[in-house]
C-alpha cells in the first residue's frame, strides 16, 4: 500500500523561494572582487537569480548542460547556485587553485558550454581559451566598468532580462552540481551532485547535532564556493533563513576578522590554516571577537594546541568535521553526547580531536586488510568506507571505479577507528601511512604531538625509506611568528608523547609547507622534494 502524501520534488530553487518569502529581508553580504561590500536580502537574490535563469535560457543553455564558474565566494556566485541548477543545468565550480593545465582538463572533461569568471581570472581565461574548445560563451562576473573586452557582462545580462520566471518541474534525482576532487592521484575526478542529495544534505547540516543553524545565525563559510559547494552552506543558510556572509577572495586573517566583527558572525567554517591566520592577526593587534558561537574545522585534522588557540582567540567552540568532495562533503561532526556533560577540560579537548559521529544518512564501516569488518572498539584501525544519500555512487564518466565496492560503499582512502560511542578517529590516509617494521605509525598522532609545543605552527609527518625498518618517520615543522626551537628538543618533546618506536629519527624545521588547493599539506610533494635521501639511523 502506498502512502497518500503529496509527492513534491526536493529541488534547489525551492530553498531560495522559501528564503525570499519567509526571510526576504535577511541579508546576503559579500566582499566583492571589485572591492566594496555588497549587501541585499534573499528577496533581491531570488529576483536576480530568476533574471539570470532567463539569461541562461537566452544563451541557449539546456537541461544537463554544464555551466562552469571560476569564481570566489560572492553574491553573484550565490545567484548562479540557483539560476543554473534551477533550469536543469549543472553548475560546475572549478577550483582556480588547480594548475592551469588541470583547469583546462576539467573544463574539457566536463564539456562545459558556458564559463562565468571573476575578473581576477581574466588573464587565465584568455590564456586557456584555445585549450577549452567546448566553452562557447564567457561571462565576466562584474559590471561594464570592470569587464574585459572579450566577454559578456554579468550585470548587463541581469539588467537585460525580466525577473518573471517559473522554475521548470525537475526530477529531484537530476544532476545539479559538478565538483572535481583535488586530493586524488592523477587527473581530478568529477563528483556529480543531485537536487535531492543536496537538499537532504542541507537539511542535515542544519540539525542541532550538526551545524545547529537557524534564522538567528550569521553564517560565514571560509571554505570557498568552488570547494564542495562551500560545504553546502550557501544552501543551508537560506533554508533556515540565516544571514549569509561571503568573504570573496580575501581570506587573510585581517580581512576575515574584520567581517566577523562587522557582521556579527556566529558560525564559521573552514580549513585550519584560515583560523591560524585569524588567530595570528588577533595576537598582533590585540583584537577580540565576541559574536562567534561555533567554528567548524575540516579539510585536515587540527591539533589540540590549535583547537585551544582558536577557541581562546575567536571565542567560539570548535566542532571538527570530516568529509570529502564525494560526501557532499559532511560525513561526521564532533558534537558532545549527554554523557559528556560532566567531563573536564582535558577530556573535552581529547574528544574534540576525534573527527566526530555520523549523522543519520551516513553509514560508516572499517575493514581490515582481509576485507572483514573491524570492531567499533576505538582501537582496531582499518580502511574507512561510507555510504548514504549524499555520498557519490560513481565518478563522472565512470572514472576511478575501483573506489566503489561491489556491495555499494565508497572507499575513502582513509585509515580510521570507530569507538563504542560512534566517534570516528582518522589515523592516516592510506597513501600517507608509515609502515615501520611491519607496524603502522600514525602521522596524525605524530603531528599532534609536535604541535603541542608552543613554538610550532604546523607540522607534517612523512615516511622515508630505511634499510632496516622499511620506513621511518620524518617530521617537518614550521615555527610560529617570532618563535624558534632546537630540532633535537622538538624530537624529545615528541618522544615524551608517543610510543618509543614511533619517535621520528629526525625533526626538520622548514620555512613553509606546500599546501594544496583546499589547504591540505601536500605530503606527496614533500616526499618528492625533501625526503630524497633515506635516513640511516637504526634506532
Amino acid at each position: 500500500m502506498l502512502a497518500l502524501m503529496m509527492d513534491r520534488p526536493l529541488t534547489l530553487p525551492s530553498i531560495l523561494e522559501h528564503a525570499a518569502i519567509y526571510h526576504g529581508g535577511t541579508q546576503v553580504v559579500s566582499r566583492t572582487v571589485e572591492g566594496p561590500i555588497h549587501r541585499y536580502g534573499y528577496r533581491d537574490a531570488l529576483d536576480r537569480a530568476k533574471r539570470m535563469a532567463n539569461a541562461l535560457l537566452a544563451l541557449g543553455v539546456k537541461p544537463g548542460d554544464r555551466v562552469a564558474t571560476l569564481a570566489w565566494s560572492t553574491h553573484r556566485h550565490f545567484e548562479l547556485y540557483f539560476a543554473v541548477t534551477g533550469i536543469g543545468a549543472v553548475l560546475h565550480t572549478i577550483n582556480p587553485r588547480l594548475h592551469p593545465d588541470q583547469v583546462a582538463w576539467v573544463a574539457n572533461h566536463a564539456e562545459d558550454s558556458v564559463l562565468f569568471f571573476d575578473i581576477t581570472f581574466s588573464d587565465l581565461v584568455a590564456e586557456l581559451g584555445p585549450k577549452m574548445p567546448t566553452v562557447k560563451t564567457r561571462v565576466a562576473m562584474t559590471d561594464a566598468a570592470h569587464a574585459p573586452a572579450d566577454a559578456l557582462v554579468y550585470e548587463d545580462l541581469i539588467a537585460g532580462h525580466p525577473s518573471a520566471f517559473a522554475w521548470p518541474e525537475l526530477d529531484e534525482r537530476q544532476a545539479s552540481g559538478l565538483c572535481y576532487t583535488s586530493g586524488t592521484t592523477g587527473n581530478p575526478k568529477g563528483v556529480l551532485y543531485g537536487h535531492r542529495s543536496t537538499v537532504l544534505h542541507a537539511l542535515a547540516l542544519a540539525l542541532p547535532d550538526a551545524f545547529d543553524l537557524s534564522a538567528r545565525d550569521v553564517v560565514m563559510p571560509c571554505a570557498q564556493m568552488y570547494h564542495a559547494n562551500a560545504w553546502c552552506t550557501p544552501y543551508a543558510a537560506p533554508l533556515v533563513g540565516a544571514k549569509l556572509v561571503l568573504p570573496g577572495r580575501a581570506l587573510d586573517g585581517a580581512s576575515v576578522a574584520e567581517l566577523i566583527a562587522e557582521e556579527g558572525v556566529t558560525f564559521l567554517l573552514g580549513v585550519p590554516t584560515i583560523w591560524v591566520g585569524v588567530a595570528d592577526h588577533l595576537d598582533q593587534t590585540g583584537g577580540r571577537l565576541t559574536s562567534v558561537r561555533t567554528i567548524a574545522i575540516g579539510g585536515s585534522a587540527p591539533t589540540a594546541a590549535l583547537i585551544s588557540r582558536i577557541e581562546n582567540r575567536l571565542g567560539g567552540q570548535v566542532r571538527q568535521i570530516w568529509g570529502m568532495t564525494e560526501t557532499s562533503p559532511l560525513g561526521v561532526i564532533n558534537t558532545p553526547l549527554p554523557a559528556h556533560a560532566g567531563e573536564d577540560a582535558a577530556a573535552t579537548l581529547q574528544r574534540k580531536l576525534k573527527q566526530g559521529r555520523g549523522l543519520w544518512g551516513v553509514e560508516l564501516r572499517i575493514l581490515g586488510e582481509d576485507g572483514t569488518e573491524l570492531p567499533r572498539d576505538g582501537k582496531a584501525a582499518g580502511a574507512l568506507q561510507v555510504r548514504g544519500p549524499w555520498v557519490s555512487s560513481a565518478y563522472f564518466k565512470q572514472d576511478g571505479a575501483d573506489a566503489f565496492t561491489a556491495d555499494g560503499w565508497f572507499d575513502t582512502g582513509d585509515i580510521a577507528t570507530l569507538d563504542p560511542e560512534g566517534y570516528l578517529r582518522l589515523t592516516d590516509r592510506a597513501k600517507d601511512v608509515i609502515k615501520s617494521g611491519g607496524e603502522w605509525i600514525s602521522t596524525l598522532d605524530l603531528e599532534e604531538a609536535v604541535c603541542s609545543h608552543p613554538a610550532v605552527a604546523m607540522a607534517a609527518a612523512i615516511g622515508v625509506p630505511h634499510p632496516k625498518w622499511d620506513e621511518r618517520p620524518l617530521l617537518l615543522v614550521t615555527m610560529r611568528p617570532g618563535q624558534s626551537a632546537d630540532p633535537e628538543a622538538l624530537k624529545a618533546h615528541v618522544a615524551e608523547r608517543v610510543a618509543k618506536w614511533w619517535t621520528p629519527d629526525e625533526v626538520r624545521i622548514v620555512s613553509d609547507l606546500p599546501l594544496g588547493p583546499t589547504g591540505k599539506v601536500l605530503k606527496r610533494e614533500l616526499r618528492d622534494r625533501l625526503a630524497t635521501a633515506p635516513l640511516t639511523s637504526t634506532a
